[in-house]
């Protein structure tokens, strides 16, 4: 969902936007197979900057054993094949963006987490903090480097939001275990735009927290996205139900959560476009 309307913000903004795809490169797209740790950046040629979004999606399907593999692996292992390509490559670009996530953090609880807290706990803490360090050789070559630690993205093109619509939009949306857990969430128009950002400002490095800086608690956000669909948010999932359906994946996602704060972005002067979350619901829905 990022990146489809990433590529086309940005060709929007008059920049010459070029793809890495894992099959049939066309014109000025790039070939790469990160299984295989292959890639082909010859076609690409000279290149300013690079955005890196791959990676398994954490939130389909039961967290077995195989499928913690794919989500690890496909962040990490591309990460560290595209940032050596980078750094031993004709052109190295000025800048790299890599994504990461604000499960960096762990589960600080009501706790307020900025870009200067050190890691938490727990698997997807330990994945984005390996995901980050797999950039380590474009780092040691001085380039320009930007972790993305990307809160719950909101967008009308699917992701969380697209997969909420539906129980909602049926009646059966509603708090999951206390509902005080905290999501830190961002619009889908505020990424694009704090990645623009973060291309034009030279100023900006290392980890960016990419949320709104307006989390909100679980129950808050059943109660906003009931109101804006006009839908009775009656229906609740306990905390041992959530566990016993999607077994670990409930404690590092429904249950437990991320109170983050945007303090680089905040310090840069970044003004979001969507700063509290009814506005941004009511914009991406249009209601």
């Amino acid at each position: 969902m990022i990146g489809s309307a990433l590529a086309g913000f940005l060709a929007g903004r008059g920049l010459d936007v070029r793809r890495l795809v894992r099959s049939g490169p066309a014109g000025s797209d790039c070939l790469w197979e990160p299984s295989r740790g292959h890639i082909e950046l010859d076609s690409a040629g000279e290149i300013d900057v690079v955005v890196h979004l791959a990676g398994e999606n954490i939130a389909s399907g039961r967290w077995t054993k195989a499928k913690k593999a794919r989500i690890a692996d496909s962040r990490i292992d591309g990460t560290d094949l595209l940032a050596g390509a980078l750094a031993d490559g004709l052109y190295r670009p000025k800048l790299f963006i890599s994504a990461s996530a604000v499960g960096y953090y762990g589960h600080p609880g009501d706790r307020i987490v900025d870009e200067t807290q050190p890691r938490g706990q727990g698997f997807l803490a330990e994945v984005a903090a390996d995901w980050e360090a797999a950039a380590g050789p474009v780092v040691d070559a001085g380039l320009r480097v930007v972790f993305l630690r990307l809160g719950m993205v909101l967008g009308a093109g699917g992701g969380a939001l697209g997969r909420m619509l539906g129980p909602f939009r049926w009646g059966l949306g509603g708090v999951i275990g206390s509902g005080r857990q905290y999501i830190s969430w961002v619009s889908l128009q505020d990424v694009l735009g704090i990645v623009a950002r973060i291309i034009d400002d030279s100023s900006i490095s290392g980890p960016v927290n990419v949320v709104s800086p307006n989390a909100v608690t679980n129950r808050e956000f059943t109660k906003t996205l009931g109101g804006v669909l006009g839908r009775p948010t009656l229906a609740r999932m306990p905390a041992l139900a959530a566990r016993l359906l999607f077994g670990q994946m409930a404690d590092e996602l429904l249950v437990r959560g991320v109170r983050a704060e945007p303090r680089v972005l905040i310090d840069a002067g970044y003004e979001f476009r969507h700063p509290q979350l009814e506005g941004a619901l009511r914009d991406i829905l249009h209601r």
